[in-house]
């Protein structure tokens, strides 16, 4: 079962005309970085299950809002001084070795998590701008 939806592209119009490509770009960053400090409350807890120096959960950085292929983005990634970025997709997928590490899809369940909680600080952080 699907659900359509029309008159996206008229809203969008819509609102660059009353607020401007300026203003409606600052109401969505805004939006972004909301829902991304939501997913990654739920992300470190998630590492939380499996820490053991801590680093992994130290280093998860959140982007500026950028736009890629047209639309604007948040990227959330690791960077630091102990360079977990290397080992991060070991612990969610697993190696030859070992193929079920303590936190394994541990970045999913996060994803599967904060999905709801994301949407509803997008739409707060929204509203809040208009």
């Amino acid at each position: 079962m699907g659900v359509s939806v029309t008159g996206n592209s008229q809203l969008e119009r819509e609102l660059m005309r009353r607020l401007g490509s300026q203003r409606t770009q600052q109401i969505v960053d805004r939006a972004l970085l909301a829902g991304a400090r939501v997913f990654v409350q739920e992300l470190k807890s998630q590492f939380e299950s499996f820490k053991d120096t801590g680093a992994s959960i130290d280093e998860i950085t959140i982007s500026q809002p950028m736009t890629v292929g047209g639309a604007r983005t948040v990227k959330i990634y690791w960077r630091g001084p102990k360079g977990r970025y290397r080992v991060i997709h070991l612990n969610e997928w697993g190696t030859v070795n070992n193929p079920n590490p303590e936190g394994k899809g541990a970045i999913a369940r996060a994803l599967r998590n904060a999905a709801e909680a994301y949407r509803n600080a997008i739409k707060q952080e929204l509203r809040r701008g208009l």
